[in-house]
């Protein structure tokens, strides 16, 4: 994203060098006055007006100057470098050089600092300059404005100047990679579930039909073709993409600051590990080949408050461009405050329903209690896979609502920032086969359930 200067700041002062001619300038005043010499006087205006004439001079030529900014990218992965490209060019008078220095958010270190006119102009007399620049965290981020210093030819005199507007950097959060789960057994060899076209809702015909000219006799149904007295054919099989429901829970009390956070855009450590594990498990399910969806507590667009969404109002995505949607949107996403905060809506407990069975659920919550969990693990009873990871500053705050989970069939686990995320996903689904009527398993100490 690139930025110019509709207009450029400046601010002068004198230098080191300019106050110690003034001071001199002074005392050759006070020896004139005390010795009565004529030339001392001339020598204190002399040394007065030097610096005084640069001065003036610093502020009155100001060249117009010109900023472009590209971030390439311009949305990154955390843990990635961009490389920015800058570009200055001025018109008008400008003498000797400039030293300048791009502004960054403190999370990002210190900007580079460099010289105009620059080593690199082209044609048409722009400096171009290039720095790498390492994201360590999600987050918007403005980078610039560029802070120029210009001195007059005798240093008496400088000039301070904020040049250009700013340029956003999208940082998204990074994914972690999860292991095979048994999400995958419930699909076809290609990463589609297999939806059959049936005639006739009789069980023997689910998957035959009538032969036709030009099917292949290999499609034979041998068993149908004697029982209808007729040749039949297995019955060809469309694949659907299948869907998988995120619920990210955005709810303020669910992730309560403790004071040091929310410096510079950074959240909770809990609400920070709820987004990296979203993003993980978001970018696991879409390589699986499931579509997804975002709901937040209240049953709306998960995305749809974030300042970095690409589609605030979309809560569908799928694919590789339904993925980076994701990542981006995800990139500035923070809890809520609000009436709904509290608890979870009757419009999120409509859609989790209404989800039946076209694919798993995956609740990731903050802290939680047991009557709202409840209320979630109720509405999942046709999901035919639902997961749950809780994440709370210390360990136990949860218990209640993880067991509340389990006890509706859910696979739940509690989780602190210090959590693995990979660990949990890959301890939860590699448990058997969804089912109500299993016994509960072992996992970190207690029982847990699945469901179907």
């Amino acid at each position: 994203m690139a930025s110019a200067a509709p207009r450029t700041t400046w601010q002068g002062t004198l230098t080191p060098r300019g106050w110690g001619f003034v001071a001199a300038a002074a005392v050759a005043l006070l020896a004139a006055q005390v010795m009565g010499r004529r030339d001392l006087l001339h020598l204190a205006v002399f040394l007065a007006l030097v610096p005084a004439a640069a001065l003036v001079s610093n502020l009155l030529i100001r060249p117009s100057m010109t900023v472009q900014r590209m971030p390439r990218p311009d949305v990154v992965e955390a843990g990635h470098l961009t490389e920015i490209a800058l570009s200055l060019s001025h018109s008008g008078l400008l003498s000797g050089r400039m030293s300048m220095a791009e502004q960054l958010p403190a999370s990002l270190g210190t900007g580079p600092s460099f010289v105009y006119p620059g080593r690199s102009v082209s044609r048409d007399g722009a400096s171009h300059y290039r720095y790498e620049l390492a994201c360590p965290r999600r987050g918007l981020f403005e980078l610039g404005p560029v802070e120029a210093r210009h001195t007059d030819p005798f240093g008496l005199a400088e000039r301070h100047s904020r040049l250009g507007s700013t340029s956003r950097l999208t940082v998204t959060p990074a994914a972690v990679p999860l292991a095979a789960s048994v999400l995958a057994g419930v699909r076809g060899a290609e990463g589609s579930v297999a939806a059959r076209i049936q005639s006739t809702p009789s069980d023997d015909d689910v998957m035959t039909r009538e032969y036709r000219h030009g099917d292949p006799m290999r499609r034979v149904h041998w068993a149908a073709t004697a029982r209808h007295g007729e040749l039949m054919v297995r019955q060809e099989e469309a694949a659907v993409s299948p869907e998988a429901t995120l619920v990210v829970d955005l709810r303020r009390p669910a992730f309560p600051l403790q004071g040091r956070e929310d410096r510079d855009g950074a959240d909770s450590p809990a609400f920070e590990w709820a987004v990296t594990a979203v993003m993980s498990i978001a970018a696991h399910l879409a390589e699986l080949g499931y579509s997804l969806r975002l709901l937040e507590h209240g049953g709306g667009p998960a995305l749809a408050h974030s300042a970095s969404a690409p589609e605030p109002d979309s809560s569908d995505y799928s694919g590789r461009e339904g993925l980076a949607m994701v990542a981006e949107g995800l990139a500035a996403i923070a809890p809520l405050d609000g009436p709904t905060a509290a608890g979870f809506s009757d419009t999120l407990l409509d859609r989790i329903e209404a989800h039946h069975q076209r694919g798993p659920i995956v609740a990731v919550l903050g802290r939680t209690g047991r009557e709202d969990a409840r209320q979630l693990a109720a509405a999942a009873g046709g999901a035919e896979r639902a997961i749950a990871l809780v994440v709370t500053p210390r360990a136990g705050t949860s218990r209640d609502a993880v067991e509340a989970l389990r006890d509706e069939g859910w696979l739940a686990a509690e989780a602190t920032p210090r959590s693995s995320v990979a660990h949990l996903w890959a301890a939860l689904t590699a448990e058997a086969p969804p089912s109500r009527a299993d016994e509960g398993r072992t996992f970190g100490g207690e029982s847990t359930r699945s469901t179907a």
